[in-house]
């Protein structure tokens, strides 16, 4: 028997330390060939790290919300063979006990023994074994929200993923059987419990990024209200046409052909802005980062060379991108390289918001929900269509005439929809 060390691989892009966010393995663990045995994060994208050896989990060389160096060591197998691995004295690991660990290497924690519960059938509810208090189980944001609306506490539920983690099917079971030991969730009942949650993973890009751009950039944002009755009309109309042989069109596609024609006369907005360096790079192409929330936070994937897009071709590529973020499927090329971004939080738009600058960009348009409401034209109260545009700008970069003549020519554009394709 040997053993075999995996070290924290160069992910590409001069990166020199990444986040471990998550194991799928612990001490222990009989694994495979090409399983996935940890996420990392980088600046940009999250990484799965596979195995490229089959064997037994000897030392795990981090914790989850650590930043760890390339090429330090990640994980530790016991494998057949001499392995890849020597000890200082020259000689093979030995086979029978995991090696001491270096300074770089944390052995997982040995999870506590559960009460001994009595088998069940697969088709009997889990027993309900309580955690101990200082014992906090495994489960993702999205088990976690879920949980916490419906008032369970989850170191009352069985999880049956790896290690413990508790899954959505676990919840379900859990919900449609009658507990033992805690009472029945009730919306009025008293609710004592609390959770500690480590920022970490994408979480932590999050809160650094949001701080970044609002400790550089000297943000400024402008509210123009947009009446879209017509462009509703046009839409419906091109779903109606169209809708079965080229899918469904959302309003998006229409705000990024009226943000690529606009850009034609301010190129300063289509900007992104080096202020260690000092440069304003003024970009021809058009690529849109489309703001997208996720279970575990907000992810901005890019569509590329929106200029050379249809509406429908648009469409699809947005709808396939934010599917990919929201499913943590995206790739690095695929959340980077923008040059503006549009972000809408459709129905839960409000009537005006205040985005943040997706730095080094120098603008965001944000778009607020649609509504009805009574409007003077011509001296008749009319019932139209109006929407708000909310966006920001970087304020060392781009002027606020420039901006306010922005969101201007956008507001044309969408307000008289034909001319979006007149050129």
């Amino acid at each position: 028997m040997g053993t075999h060390v995996i070290k924290m691989p160069d992910i590409g892009e001069g990166i020199a330390q990444v986040e471990l966010v998550e194991w799928f393995v612990k001490v222990g663990d009989t694994i495979t060939e090409d399983q996935v045995v940890a996420d990392v994060m980088t600046d940009k994208a999250t990484v799965e790290i596979p195995s490229p050896v089959s064997g037994k989990v000897l030392a795990l060389g981090g914790q989850p919300g650590e930043v760890m160096a390339v090429g330090s060591e990640l994980i530790r197998i016991e494998v057949e063979g001499a392995g890849n691995h020597q000890e200082s004295t020259g000689k093979a690991a030995p086979a029978v006990a995991a090696p001491e660990p270096k300074a770089a290497v944390v052995e997982a924690p040995a999870a506590k023994p559960a009460p001994v519960a009595a088998p069940v059938s697969s088709h009997e509810a889990a027993p309900i074994v309580p955690r101990g208090a200082n014992e906090k189980p495994l489960a993702s944001p999205a088990v976690r929200k879920r949980a916490w609306d419906a008032g369970i506490e989850l170191r009352y539920v069985h999880g049956s993923g790896p290690a413990g983690r508790i899954l959505h099917e676990d919840l379900d079971a859990f919900l449609t059987q009658p507990t033992r030991g805690q009472a029945a969730p009730s919306g009025y009942a008293k609710r004592q419990d609390s959770e500690q949650i480590p920022v970490i993973g994408l979480r932590r890009k999050i809160a650094q990024r949001m701080q970044d751009a609002k400790r550089r950039v000297a943000h400024f944002s402008y509210v123009e209200e947009i009446d879209v009755t017509a462009l509703e009309e046009l839409r419906q109309h091109l779903n109606g046409k169209f809708g079965e042989s080229r899918g469904k069109l959302t309003l998006l596609p229409f705000l990024v052909r009226a943000m690529v024609v606009a850009l034609r006369d301010f190129p300063q907005i289509n900007a992104t802005y080096d202020d260690e360096g000092q440069v304003i790079t003024r970009h021809g192409a058009v690529h849109v980062g489309i703001a997208t929330q996720g279970d575990n936070g907000l992810m901005v994937p890019v569509l590329r060379h929106a200029e050379a897009g249809s509406l429908w071709s648009n469409a699809s590529e947005i709808s396939r991108l934010a599917n990919a973020a929201r499913n943590n499927k995206a790739s690095r090329d695929e959340l980077s390289g923008s040059t503006i971004t549009l972000t809408s939080l459709g129905a839960l738009g409000g009537i005006v918001s205040t985005p943040v600058v997706n730095t080094p960009e120098v603008a965001i348009v944000g778009v607020n929900r649609m509504v009805e409401r009574p409007m003077v034209i011509n001296g008749q109260i009319v019932v139209r269509k109006m929407m708000n545009l909310s966006s920001s700008f970087d304020h060392r970069v781009v002027d606020g005439m420039d901006a306010a003549q922005f969101i201007q020519a956008v507001r044309g554009l969408l307000e008289q929809p034909a001319s979006l394709f007149v050129e």
